[in-house]
This record gives C-alpha cells, structure tokens and sequence, in this order.
C-alpha cells in the first residue's frame, strides 16, 4: 500500500514538472492605419452577407402555423448575416465605410442595395414584425441598439442618398426609442454579462442616438437608469472576465456608458473605485484567446477583443492619465483583424462591424 503511495506521488510530481504552461500571447501595441485596403477588405463582409438568407436563425416565437414563413418575408430588410441584429450591423457596417470612404469603387453599388433593403415598404413589415403580440420584445436591447446605431450614422451623413434612407427607417427608429422609453423604468436590475442582453451594451448605441438627435426623453430615461443599475458600483471582479463565449466586457461595457452620463470630474472619480487598476500606467489586459475559429460561439472572443478596444479608448479619451489604456486597446486589435480580413469564418456575418467600431475608436 505504501509503495503504491509513492509510486502515484511520484507520478503526480513527474506529470507536473513536464505538463507545458501556457505561454502569455505576444500581440505588437502599435495603432492599425485604417488604410483604404482594410477598408476594402472590411467591406466585402457585410456585403457577402446581407443578401444571403440562409443559413438563419430566427428567434421567433410562433403563434400558429401562419407564423411558418421564410426570413425574408419575416424581415424583408434585415433577413441576412444568419440573424436579424446581425444584418442590422452589417447595413451599418456599408453605412459608415461608405459615408468615410465616398471615393470607394463600389459606392455606387452599395448605396443601390442600401436603398434596396432599406425602402418604405420593408421598413413597414418589419414593424409589423415588432407589433405581433408574441414578439414584442424582439432583440431586446442588443438589436434595438444596433438599430438606433444605423440610424445615427444614416442623420450624421451629409449625402442625399442618406436623408432617403434615414427617412425609410424613421418608423422604425422611433418605434425602438419607445419601446427603451417603456421598458427602461421596468428594468430594476440590470443583466451583467458577456452577450447580446449585456444592459450596459444595450444603452450605450441608444444614448449616442439620443443624444445627438436631441431626443430629451429618450437621453432622460438612459441617464437615470444608467446612474441608477451602475452610480454606486465598485471594484468591478476584471479578473473574471472573460467568460468562454464572450463578446463585451461586463466591466468595460459599463464604464463606458457612465464616460457617457457622468462629467468628466464625477466620471474619473466614479472610475477610481470601480476599475481602480485602469490607473497603474503598467496596467495589461490579456486579450481573449481563440482557439478555433471554426466554431460559431468559441469566435465570440475575436468580437470580445473589438470591443473591449473601443471601451479602452472610449474610457481614455480626455483623460491623459489613462493614455496607456489605448496600448492595450490597440494589442486586443491586433490580436484579432488579421484573422478576420484574411480569413472566412464563422465570425465573418457580423465581426466586421465590431471590427469597423474598434478601428473607429482609435
């Protein structure tokens, strides 16, 4: 008995000693140019994805067999990219390259299928969509945000084609302000993960919108919600993070909103205690590590990396005592573009976008 003791002591010793330690991933720090080839390469994204209907996956609830109906007799708009929010983003994603970038060869194209989806008719039907009583709360807020994040970019264009397009989707638009109007003051605790129903996330898109388009009462109920869930929140647990199939950062997504509501002083004040490690100038923030890019949610990771940056740099604008912030913003970018615009994976329906706002962010 002793023997075996020490016979499987000595094994557990051995298979320690030799078992390989992860090696820290070393990503350069340097900033990505947004060069006109990454935006060609961007763009080729969503555009690949916006007009393929299948595979898809709907997130409906079905009321009777009637409800039985392709995606884009559901969505005729938004019914690529595999899921409705995601085809959101995508139009967004053409959206903003075109509006940065008029001298694109493909500008005259896009802005076709943009006027295309984007028309009175479809508009209408989606909103149909929204007003069955079984799918009210259809993409809450994760889609809704998205919305209202075209519909800024479609009124901060200066270009013709865009006051077409922001007209069209107006009805839109203003349904989904009403609806965060509505459901806000119901919400009493705010959903603190990694995924699509992240609150913080949820409210970030929509407080821009509002924001910028001088909408009082939407900009009112954020600011007080969002200083309600998250005012008196500290030491957000960073080490936590991320969860296997991240997208957002709980604890970034966060601070970024208050950056938003809170004046500078409050907001740096506000941040000493919840993120009190953003300060150390040594701060690093290990990037999300994929490891395989085949798989649908395991790629959620490269999304994570995207948006932890334009956290980063969101939360370091203003504030030159947290520039080394944007470091490590840039080594989370990095990490991830080179295997998005040089590969086709399953991150490929909606990554773009992420990847578009992070390089925006720098």
């Amino acid at each position: 008995m002793k023997k075996n003791i020490l016979l499987f002591s000595l094994w557990i010793i051995f298979t320690s000693c030799n078992e390989k330690k992860e090696q820290p991933i070393k990503v350069q720090r340097h900033k990505i140019e947004f060069s006109k080839k990454v935006v060609n390469q961007l763009m080729q994204l969503p555009l690949h994805c916006v007009e393929t209907e299948y595979p898809n996956k709907l997130s409906q609830v079905i009321g009777d067999k009637t409800y039985l109906k392709t995606p884009k007799e559901l969505h005729p708009t938004f019914y690529g990219c595999f899921d409705w929010h995601s085809s959101v983003h995508g139009h967004w994603s053409l959206v903003k390259l075109l509006k940065d970038n008029p001298d694109l060869e493909k500008f005259s194209e896009v802005i076709a299928l943009l006027k295309k989806n984007i028309s009175k008719e479809n508009i209408l039907t989606e909103i149909t969509y929204f007003d069955d009583k079984y799918n009210k709360n259809y993409e809450r807020t994760y889609g809704w945000s998205w919305l209202l994040k075209l519909a800024l970019e479609l009124h901060t264009w200066q270009n013709k084609d865009a006051r077409i397009l922001e007209e069209n989707l107006q009805p839109l638009t203003d349904l989904i302000v009403a609806k965060y109007i509505e459901f806000l003051p119901k919400l009493n605790y705010p959903i603190r993960v990694g995924t699509h129903t992240n609150t913080a996330f949820g409210l970030v898109f929509a407080y821009d919108y509002a924001k910028e388009t001088n909408n009082i009462d939407l900009w009112k109920v954020i600011s007080k919600r969002a200083k309600y869930f998250y005012k008196n929140d500290v030491d957000c647990p960073m080490k936590w993070e991320p969860s296997g199939t991240d997208f957002l950062s709980p604890c970034l997504e966060e601070a970024a909103l208050m950056k938003r509501v809170l004046n500078k002083v409050a907001f740096k004040n506000w941040l000493q205690y919840f993120l009190p490690d953003l300060f150390d100038k040594n701060y690093e923030l290990e990037v999300g590590i994929v490891s395989d890019r085949t798989d649908g949610h395991l790629v959620h990771l490269d999304g994570l990396n995207f948006s932890r940056a334009w956290c980063l740099n969101e939360i370091a604008r203003d504030l030159p005592e947290l520039n080394h912030l944007k470091k490590n913003a840039n080594t989370h970018i990095n990490y991830s573009l080179p295997n998005l615009i040089e590969d086709s994976y399953e991150g490929g329906h909606w990554l773009a976008s992420f990847a578009i706002y992070a390089l925006d962010s720098q």
